[in-house]
């Protein structure tokens, strides 16, 4: 009976960490050995500040929910262990956290991942976490599109200036 209700359980958790894969923008898998508990803390908090939920995934549960998600190959990523970063707003941002940190840290290894539903490759995931968060891009792309505006204003300014001296 007990057993019953352990493999329940599994499957109940097997199926929530699979709705969570399926909902994220990007998840990034992280081996987090070697961390003090102080790097841990800063990090946790650095992830939810930013609307990233971070946990410490079994593996055979990750193995699970992945192919429940419809997502194969990651056998050799769940060696070891493994942390999970889900974003759900921002797909930047659990990456630029985690290799932020694991550069700063020396401790956190990347082992891949998922963008925008595809699976992703360390290198891939360490690309997404170069681009800047969506603020950043949103103010340049604002500087660009104000950019030609702003010349004409000041072209028409000194032709003004010129014009009543």
């Amino acid at each position: 009976m007990a057993s019953k209700e352990i493999i329940a359980q599994k499957e109940q958790l097997v199926s929530e960490v699979a709705e969570k894969i399926s909902k994220a923008k990007s998840i990034v898998l992280v081996n987090h050995c070697g961390l003090t508990v102080e790097q841990d803390t800063a990090l946790r908090v650095d992830m939810r500040k930013n609307g990233v939920e971070y946990k410490v995934i079994k593996n055979t549960v990750l193995t699970r929910a992945f192919e429940k998600a419809g997502y194969t190959g990651f056998e050799k990523v769940f060696e070891g262990p493994t942390a999970v970063a889900f974003s759900y707003e921002d797909t930047v941002a659990g990456a630029k956290i985690l290799v932020e940190n694991g550069t700063k840290t020396n401790k956190l290894e990347i082992k891949g991942g998922v963008i925008e539903g595809k699976s992703a490759s360390v290198e891939e995931v360490k690309v997404l976490a170069s681009i800047p968060a969506k603020p950043v891009l949103i103010g340049q792309l604002l500087g660009l599109l104000t950019s030609p505006m702003r010349s004409l204003a000041v072209a028409v300014s000194e032709v003004a200036k010129k014009q009543s001296a």
